[in-house]
């Protein structure tokens, strides 16, 4: 099945059309300067410049920077506020004319990620974690997702996670690898405390570093750097729309 996958990023919104049962993309990705402010009409817009770009005219997949309620969304941590409380399946489907399905991004990237990247195969319970400017979640169990995770924005150490060891804190307190990696093994002990995954698949810009800090993760589970890397998100979003257009 063909679908128009999309990633919704702060500085860009990014699309391309995705075979859903391979996941490979069948057109160059197109990306678009997120607008500013990020209202919904403004990236409504963007969207259906998008649809147009590529004369789109099947289902339509989106990952989307909050947390994600039948197609809602319920925060706004790096959008605009006034997306609270908006239904982005509708508003989205009503300026294509096409229907538009949304989920949560990194839930997106993990959904990618677990078919066609490094989770590809894994059984049970698998966690995704994507260390950037904050922390974004994907949980999955035999390939089905529990949506909108947050746990970058659970309670540790006095805080919440993502203050703590985001890749953001890491510069902030200018800290070597060596410490970071000290503290991230602290929160991934907890998260293996918590949901006992068979395999952690670590995403964002400290993906590709793993070398510098992987000797300092003391868990029990498998830990993989993502594979698809700024395809997993767009990949992601088209499965997902794919599976509820069934």
């Amino acid at each position: 099945m063909e679908v128009l996958g999309i990633d919704f990023g702060g500085s860009g919104i990014k699309g391309a059309i995705v075979d859903a049962e391979t996941g490979a993309l069948l057109t160059d990705r197109h990306r678009i300067v997120t607008p500013q402010p990020a209202t919904p009409e403004m990236v409504a817009e963007t969207i259906v410049q998008l649809v147009r770009h590529f004369a789109w005219e099947g289902p339509v997949g989106c990952g989307f920077p909050a947390l994600i309620n039948h197609g809602v969304a319920m925060s706004a941590s790096n959008i605009d506020k006034s997306w609270i409380g908006v239904n982005a399946e509708t508003l989205f489907s009503e300026y294509t004319g096409l229907p538009v399905f949304v989920v949560n991004d990194a839930d997106a990237a993990g959904i990618g990620e677990l078919r066609f990247g490094a989770g590809n195969g894994a059984d049970g319970v698998v966690l995704l974690l994507t260390i950037g400017t904050g922390i974004g979640s994907a949980l999955l169990n035999d390939g089905v997702l529990l949506p909108s995770t947050e746990f970058g924005h659970i309670e540790f150490k006095g805080d919440i996670a993502e203050r703590y060891c985001s890749d953001a804190a890491r510069v902030r307190d200018g800290m070597t690898w060596e410490k970071w990696g000290k503290k991230f093994n602290k929160y991934l002990m907890y998260m293996e405390k918590l949901f006992s995954p068979n395999m952690f698949i670590i995403g964002g810009g400290v993906s590709k570093k793993m070398e510098l800090f992987q000797h300092q993760l003391k868990v029990k589970a498998k830990v993989v750097p993502a594979s698809l890397r700024n395809q997993a998100g767009i990949i992601g979003a088209a499965c997902y729309a794919a599976d509820r257009s069934k």
